[in-house]
């Protein structure tokens, strides 16, 4: 129940941040929090990371259901005698990947505004953070310490 209650959280965090981006961020654009280094910057992303596969809605929407539900079910079966980094690790895929995917399901695009100007780094969200960090995590473990998946 503790990885649920993570999901749930960590999707409830993203879209209360982009809800903050849509409705405070976009009339302004852009806020520098340290100027030339880090701004939160509104926009509209309506590809995959870096904008690959741009106004593929349908298709992204079908293979990130396809695999939030595998990974969920995945999940649920290693509940009681998975190891909790790898369960942790999930909860933080599954998070991610469910806030995206509302906002591609209610809006037609995800909405980012985490923005690394000093690097031009994509623009991105908290939802990618959570995916990025459990898919490290994940790979940590399988490449590491030999976590059977």
């Amino acid at each position: 129940m503790l990885y649920i209650f993570i999901i749930v959280v960590l999707t409830g965090i993203d879209q209360w941040t982009k809800y903050l981006a849509e409705t405070q961020l976009k009339p302004i654009d852009t806020i520098p929090l340290v100027q030339d280094l880090f701004h939160l910057t509104y926009a509209r992303n309506t590809g995959a990371a870096f904008s690959i596969l741009r106004d593929k809605q349908v298709f992204l929407i079908l293979v990130t259901g396809i695999v939030v539900v595998a990974l969920i079910c995945y999940l649920i079966k290693i509940l009681k005698t998975g190891d909790a980094t790898l369960k942790l690790s999930l909860a933080l895929i599954i998070g991610g990947a469910l806030g995206n995917l509302i906002d591609r399901v209610r809006l037609n695009y995800v909405t980012d505004f985490l923005d690394f100007t000093l690097i031009n780094y994509p623009i991105f969200n908290f939802a990618d953070v959570f995916v990025v960090s459990g898919v490290a995590i994940l790979l940590y473990m399988v490449l590491f310490k030999r976590a059977k998946i």
